[in-house]
């Protein structure tokens, strides 16, 4: 019998506190392996409504260190600690991330270090179940090697200024997710994905209006837009391309792209395969990509 390779997207939105589209972050399940990639916000919600315990990630795998990317980093570790059947975590919570994740894990350990102390008194919780193991990397190669799991770290380029920032690919008995990251268009993302069963991609847009403003260029500069993702897409040839950290940008008065528009410019540069990513969606990863969609 075949292990179950399925991907799911956790979150696929931006720093925009809105309900429907959470913090950056994907579910990797490999056999009995449990990865995820970036914890932003809401992520251990996500968990609990796909019925995942959040004390048994085997590995939290870092992108960068934007905040949306990292911000549900205490929930996941701190709630996956927590005595119920939704926590019980055996054993230290594993991170990986290029340099810059201990820094980040130490100074969290010593914020929450009162509740630490707190609950091992309070709740008699075993302080070897909340320990932190950090494991670091500077450069594209090989993060995580678990049996047929293995995973691999690649640069990408957030901007001059986001750095480290990286995408990863994912192995699995044949088979081969990548996620990119954030990133601007870019050659490792082809190089790494090149005929992958699975590609998932952020993006960023804004309607004309808006594209005049400082700000607005800045960002969307900082990101893919559809028309390179396209391009990527047509390149890398995936079995699918999938959407996610949708970077719809709006004001007061101009009203953010819709997901038609969003197609439509991908499809300048693209024909193949195309699914933009919703929350909770999935996709068990076979001889063919079978996509499940929320609810």
């Amino acid at each position: 019998m075949t292990a179950t390779f399925r991907v799911t997207l956790l979150g696929t939105g931006t720093p925009i506190p809105v309900p429907g589209r959470f913090g950056p972050s994907t579910l990797i399940e490999a056999g009995d392996q449990t990865i995820l990639i970036d914890a932003g916000r809401g992520a251990t919600i996500r968990l609990f409504q796909l019925g995942v315990p959040i004390g048994r990630i085997d590995a939290l795998l870092l992108t960068h260190f934007h905040s949306d990317h990292t911000v549900g980093i205490p929930d996941l570790w701190l709630t996956g600690w927590l005595s119920s059947h939704f926590g019980a975590r055996r054993g230290p919570f594993n991170v990986i991330g290029p340099t810059g994740t201990e820094i980040l894990m130490r100074h969290l350990e010593l914020a929450y270090s009162r509740d630490i102390e707190i609950r091992m008194e309070d709740e008699k919780f075993a302080r070897e179940d909340v320990a932190v193991t950090v494991k670091e990397f500077a450069g594209d190669g090989p993060v995580y090697e678990n049996g047929d799991l293995h995973i691999t770290a690649f640069t990408v380029d957030h901007g001059d200024a986001i750095k480290p920032a990286y995408g990863y690919r994912i192995d699995y008995r044949g088979r081969v997710a990548v996620v990119s990251g954030d990133t601007r268009y870019n050659e490792n993302v082809v190089r790494y994905a090149e005929g992958a069963d699975l590609l998932i991609h952020e993006v960023a847009m804004a309607r004309k209006a808006l594209l005049g403003e400082p700000h607005i260029q800045r960002i969307v500069n900082h990101h893919t837009t559809p028309r390179e993702a396209g391009l990527v897409f047509t390149r890398a040839k995936p079995k699918l391309a999938v959407f996610t950290h949708l970077v719809m940008l709006a004001s007061e008065n101009v009203a953010e792209p819709c997901v038609e528009e969003l197609v439509a410019a991908t499809r300048e540069t693209y024909n193949g395969p195309l699914e933009v990513g919703e929350d909770l969606m999935s996709f068990e990863i076979a001889d063919i990509v079978t996509l499940r969609r929320p609810g």
